[in-house]
């Protein structure tokens, strides 16, 4: 009886691993031969394919999509990182489908995303660096500004930069902040906090009327390093105008204009830019500057909204000093995400 049993339990008929495995393999086999013994493969799933080229040459060819009606560039350029998700969902339909010509298409946007995007998905980050600076967007309706500013404290950052600060909030900003940070100044509505002397402290004209952004010098003990806050107009998309623009993007060259002419050859800019690095609108800014999220962070870095970050709007970048490491902060009582960086202040090439 014993011999009866072991044998019951180690024929062929049981769910061994043996059994399950040669299970599989038929399965991939009839696959196999049916996808080769049907001749409609290659003419079915035409329209999946020619999706993906579409896809493939939007994202590919983005910086020649005309803003000329919504600002549908710009507007493209905002969400690019997005196009890849159609990506798995066109491998999806093509195999549903059964369309080789569908699946080798997906080849096109897939080699562009990772051309594009593939970069950000390695960990660039460094050792190391001289300088930890932050940017916050604090929010105006923000419900709890000294928890925000002890949040953002929190990081260890030698300057922290705020925007969108209120005349009613400065004063708990600055209780908050004022233990940690010796030296600061408040400009219109973005503020500078530093643990090292600030000079040559003034409003930047961004030609909106009233101030948004700000310069000073900060004597860091790496070096002399001109530091830039600014708060770009917002956009809107709506439905009846597309991606509306037209006042950040004049801010945006005032602002890129102003830093062409610093004499100060170390420059780090802190602020919500209400576009990301692909945006060609910020091209007066981004063509003479460094992003340190993307030399030296690690993903996309998508600050906003902070509930579900779809889109790096809050920027650091540099000019002169090299990024070292680059991170976003926890959630705070705002809408966006903290921002922070570490960099290296070469004072040898001064």
């Amino acid at each position: 009886m014993a011999q009866q049993a072991y044998v019951t339990e180690t024929d062929g008929s049981g769910p061994g691993p043996e059994r399950r495995e040669s299970g599989l393999r038929r399965l991939r086999g009839r696959l196999v031969a049916g996808w080769r013994g049907d001749p409609r493969i290659w003419r079915r799933g035409i329209v999946l394919a020619a999706f993906a080229v579409v896809l493939a040459l939007v994202m590919l060819l983005h910086a020649q999509i005309p803003n000329v009606i919504g600002n549908l560039g710009s507007l493209t350029e905002t969400f690019l990182p997005w196009l890849g998700l159609f990506v798995p969902v066109l491998v999806l339909l093509g195999l549903v489908r059964r369309s080789a010509t569908a699946l080798i298409a997906v080849l096109l946007p897939s080699i562009v995303w990772l051309n594009l995007f593939g970069g950000q998905l390695t960990d660039k980050t460094g050792t190391g660096g001289d300088l930890t600076v932050a940017t916050h967007n604090v929010n105006a309706d923000n419900a709890d500004p000294a928890g925000t500013a002890q949040d953002v404290a929190a990081s260890g950052a030698d300057i922290v930069a705020l925007e969108e600060l209120t005349a009613d909030a400065v004063p708990t900003y600055e209780k908050a902040l004022g233990s940690t940070y010796k030296y600061h100044s408040v400009q219109g509505t973005v503020g500078l906090w530093s643990k090292y002397p600030l000079s040559g402290v003034k409003p930047v004209n961004i030609e909106l009327g009233w101030t948004r952004a700000m310069r000073a010098s900060v004597a860091t003990p790496a070096g002399q390093v001109a530091v830039y806050v600014a708060h770009l107009p917002s956009v809107r998309v709506k439905m009846e105008a597309g991606f509306t623009a037209r006042q950040r993007d004049k801010s945006a060259n005032a602002l890129g204009e102003a830093i062409a002419h610093e004499p100060v050859r170390d420059v780090v800019l802190l602020g919500d830019l209400n576009g990301t690095m692909n945006d060609r609108a910020l091209r007066a800014v981004t063509a003479q500057m460094r992003s340190t999220q993307g030399a030296s962070g690690t993903g996309m870095g998508f600050s906003w909204p902070a509930s579900f970050p779809m889109a790096r709007i809050d920027q650091i970048m540099v000019r002169g000093v090299e990024p070292v490491s680059s991170w976003t902060l926890p959630e705070t009582g705002s809408d966006h995400l903290p921002v922070a960086a570490r960099v290296k202040v070469d004072t040898s090439a001064s």
